[in-house]
């Protein structure tokens, strides 16, 4: 619940900062401005008495800056508790057991294995750093 209140608080916060600065008329609002002629204002100098638009930034910024922290730091704790509780990286998870396979009996071959998903049929696995090598087929009949 805290959560869902944090983020609809924190995105109510970004409109609000998105307004107020768009309201805004620049320091240098006219085209000698735009290419640094600024003639009077100064970027350290005194800029006049703040406005009402300029503190709702000011307060705007703040509760986007506090909301985004908080988020942050909760979001970290969350992952945290989580990562606690999964197995590390190179663990296998245990699948569930299997019966094990009886032997066959007197008189039967086991079957083949199976490939690997993947492999091409008719080749072998190669050594390392060798390329494969295909299997020779049996002679058949020929058409």
């Amino acid at each position: 619940m805290f959560l869902i209140a944090l983020v609809a608080l924190h995105i109510i916060v970004c409109f609000i900062l998105i307004v107020v600065v768009l309201l805004q008329s620049g320091k240098g609002a006219d085209l000698a401005g735009a290419f640094g002629g600024g003639g009077s204002q100064t970027a350290l100098g005194s800029r006049g008495a703040a406005t009402v638009l300029s503190k709702a930034t000011t307060i705007a910024a703040v509760l986007f800056m506090v909301t985004s922290l908080v988020l942050a730091i909760y979001s970290s704790k969350r992952s945290s508790r989580v990562s606690q509780s999964a197995p590390p990286a190179g663990q296998a998870v245990p699948a569930a057991q299997k019966p094990p396979l009886a032997p066959p009996a007197a008189g039967q071959q086991t079957p083949p294995a199976a490939p690997p998903s993947g492999a091409v049929p008719g080749t072998t696995a190669p050594a390392a750093g060798q390329p494969a090598q295909p299997q020779e087929q049996p002679a058949g009949p020929k058409q």
